[in-house]
């Protein structure tokens, strides 16, 4: 399981594909099996952006931040909490205007907060 934290790479990977594939389901039609299907799997991603998120937290310890990683840990999982919210309250009917704004506050918050903490890459 070391290649799950020896580098950010697998983790990004899983949010990268994590978040178009709920891209895609949200502009799907409601109650299509494309859509349901779609959901499934960016659940799936979900788990492996935990799993993956969870092994660099671990090993953001390391670096003596572990305030900082623990801040944009629970950050990522406001993030994935909105994307779940957004595709469920959709698929009910139901307003989902705070969920987007709450979704994409706290998207960019967390890769502005992982990508400039030690393990990160030099974007800023």
């Amino acid at each position: 399981m070391d290649f799950l934290s020896s580098t950010p790479h697998f983790h990004i990977f899983t949010w990268v594909v994590g978040i178009i594939l709920f891209l895609v389901a949200a502009v799907m039609a409601n109650g299509t099996k494309g859509k349901k299907i779609t959901h499934m799997i960016a659940r799936l991603f979900y788990v492996l952006i935990l799993i993956s998120g969870v092994a660099l937290f671990m090993k953001g310890m390391d670096y003596g931040r572990g305030a900082e990683y623990g801040f944009k840990f629970l950050l990522g999982l406001l993030t994935i909490g909105m994307m779940e919210m957004v595709l469920v309250r959709s698929a009910k009917g139901k307003k989902v205007t705070a969920f987007w704004i709450v979704f994409f506050v706290s998207l960019f918050a967390t890769m502005y907060l992982g990508f400039k903490l030690p393990m990160g890459f030099e974007f800023f």
